[in-house]
């Protein structure tokens, strides 16, 4: 056992409730400590609203904490159990490289687990070194920070502490341990795991478990195992369509990715779309295609019904019943997509409800921007502000027939010119995190120790709704070169 932190000061208010489910769930693991670790990136304002002291973790007391060094008081350290299908093939799983180090209770009685990833091998690691590499963690902490300031539901970072100890990749590599914040780890790979190794206690146990963290109300309902179901279906509907809407390509939508929560985890081989390419795939290892833009809304649907699978023994004592319930609540995944998506498509239109035509407004400015090879994010910004020379098919034909029809849908709703403006700029934000800025970020924080420009772009991200002129220097789009060569990679 580590030596537990002497700083009770700091705000630590653990209540691990994961570790009191059957310990088939998980092994007790204690991170391994760093060599002389230090604190690169820190989250004040995230720490601050968990009820922790962030002036006193801001300190050589918070890298030994998230290096895994020191274990804070309260903490009880595991790395979790779960399966799940990567690619499509079902394999057996687990933390291969995080620990759990406990669940934070914040002031206003939310609970939020903490983890560490890159802090070293676990039962889980299959071979591997159960380290990551600097780069791969401060763009998670990148990543993750933009998606909340954009509103979609994510894990976030508190903190980027580096190891001194070198990561063998393809070559040797700084080592760092970046620490997690999710509302939990419960994954659709954890229930696989449960159906395929469990037993039925076990199972129930774990969905027990996951109504009483993250859906309560459902308790009391005739079928809560159903209704478990469904109110998972109803989130991940509305996570893909903000992942859509904000042009985020997840990169791999593997079922051990995929939280119960709808919160999006596991940022690895991610990016945000420059051109609108809906084929688009910027992961190395993904050369059919699988989780490209056009298929995450399909892919995700797929791993529902991995997930629905998992509780058919929960559901109904006969299995065909069982399986009938569970298909027809998955058959509604594709309704409740497309009216979120909609939902989100009128709103960056600047159009309040929906009125008959619009899915063809939508459709013919996707082709025209997918055809003239447009910026995804800075043609709704243009449409925005009613900059439509910034546009890439400003003074084309088809592109003011369509103007033409979007300004009279627009002047032929009740609501002013202002509201419909008011409700562009709330919708269409005036930066993503572009991937050519994320990668110049990290390589001169990881080959300089330059942490200035990633420090400058996480502050812009924060508030990607404010349009401030400050942020103008983060719209541009890459070089052609850029934009064709870049690749992304999952840092295993």
């Amino acid at each position: 056992m580590k030596n537990t932190s002497n700083i009770p000061a700091a705000g630590w208010n653990f209540d691990n409730s994961y570790a009191r489910l059957p310990e088939k769930f998980y092994t007790k693991t204690d991170p391994e400590p760093a060599r002389t670790p230090e604190l690169v990136i820190f989250n004040k304002e995230l720490a601050e609203s968990l009820g922790l002291d962030a002036e006193l973790l801001n300190s050589d007391s918070g890298a030994g904490i998230f290096s895994g060094t020191e274990i804070p008081e309260g903490a009880e350290p595991i790395a979790q159990a779960y399966a799940g299908h990567q690619f499509g093939n079902f394999t057996m799983l687990g933390d291969g490289r995080a620990v759990l180090l406990g669940e934070q209770l914040a002031p206003d009685g939310q609970r939020f687990d903490i983890q560490l990833k890159g802090s070293g091998k676990t039962a889980y690691s299959r071979g591997g070194d159960g380290r990551a590499a600097l780069g791969p963690m401060l763009r998670e902490y990148i990543i993750s920070e933009a998606m909340h300031g954009l509103g979609v539901p994510t894990s976030r970072s508190l903190a980027v502490a580096v190891t001194e100890i070198p990561v063998v990749r393809e070559s040797f590599l700084p080592g760092a341990v970046l620490t997690r914040v999710a509302s939990s780890h419960l994954r659709f790979g954890t229930f696989q795991y449960a159906a395929q190794w469990g037993t039925f206690e076990e199972l129930k146990a774990l969905a027990d478990y996951a109504i009483e963290r993250h859906y309560p109300s459902v308790k009391s309902l005739e079928n809560p195992y159903l209704e478990l179901l469904k109110n998972v279906i109803s989130r991940q509907a509305q996570l893909v369509a903000k992942w859509q809407l904000t042009g985020f390509i997840h990169g791999v939508m593997n079922t051990d990715n995929m939280t119960i929560s709808g919160e999006t985890i596991d940022y690895g081989p991610c990016a945000f779309l420059d051109t609108y390419e809906p084929g688009r795939v910027f992961s190395s290892i993904d050369h059919y295609g699988r989780y490209s833009y056009s298929n995450q809304p399909k892919i995700t649907g797929w791993n529902l019904a991995r997930f629905a699978e998992t509780l058919v023994p929960l559901i109904d004592k006969d299995q065909e019943v069982a399986v009938d319930l569970a298909q027809e609540a998955l058959g509604d995944f594709g309704n409740q997509f497309q009216q979120n998506w909609m939902a989100g498509m009128t709103a960056k239109l600047g159009l309040f409800g929906n009125e008959e035509g619009d899915d063809a407004l939508i459709d013919d400015l996707l082709k025209l921007m997918h055809d003239n090879k447009a910026d995804y994010t800075n043609t709704f910004r243009a449409l925005t502000f009613d900059k439509v020379e910034d546009t890439a098919f400003s003074g084309k034909e088809d592109f003011e027939e369509w103007y033409n029809a979007w300004k009279s849908r627009l002047d032929g709703q009740p609501e002013s010119a202002e509201a419909s403006h008011i409700l562009m700029r709330n919708s269409n934000p005036a930066l993503i995190p572009r991937n050519h800025r994320v990668e110049s970020a990290i390589e001169a924080a990881v080959s300089q120790q330059d942490y200035s420009l990633m420090e400058k772009l996480v502050e812009a991200v924060k508030n990607p709704y404010a349009h401030t002129v400050e942020q103008l220097e983060f719209t541009d789009t890459p070089t052609e070169d850029e934009a064709r060569s870049f690749k992304t990679y999952c840092g295993t």
